[in-house]
């Protein structure tokens, strides 16, 4: 009667062809993760220009001018981050008719080519317009 040879566990074959497909995965998924991180910090971003924007509105209803600074949007403090602390958002009136807001990125969102100076005008102009969500 022949004895029947039990396997336990894996040849180190399978577990280089295990690690190597794993770090192939991880190569193509990191890119792509980081990507998405920095959309995603750039979408808060946008979505501050905005919330401010409609701030600098109330007030010019309110008072005929536009805020020269974030104090005049009834924040404490001229400096003003968004939650993540990736972008400082600031305001400059031209004059008492017209603003640009403006989100310049700081940390790892210095990384986000081409969209590190976020703006938004009075008029709604939104600049870089290619970094602006559709």
């Amino acid at each position: 009667m022949k004895k029947q040879q039990l396997n336990h566990g894996f040849s180190l074959i399978e577990l280089l062809i295990t690690v190597a497909i794993i770090g192939i995965l991880a190569g193509v998924a990191y890119p792509s993760y980081t990507d998405y991180v920095i959309r995603s910090n750039r979408t808060e971003a946008q979505r501050e220009l905005m919330r401010f924007a409609n701030l600098q509105e109330q007030v010019f209803v309110d008072t005929r001018s536009y805020a020269a600074d974030m104090k005049g949007l009834g924040k404490s403090s001229v400096k003003i981050y968004t939650a993540s602390k990736n972008y400082r958002i600031m305001v400059s009136a031209q004059s008492t008719t017209r603003f640009t807001l403006k989100a310049v990125a700081k940390n790892n969102q210095v990384n986000d080519t081409g969209c590190t100076n976020l703006k938004i005008n009075e008029l709604g102009v939104k600049t870089p317009t290619a970094c602006w969500e559709k």
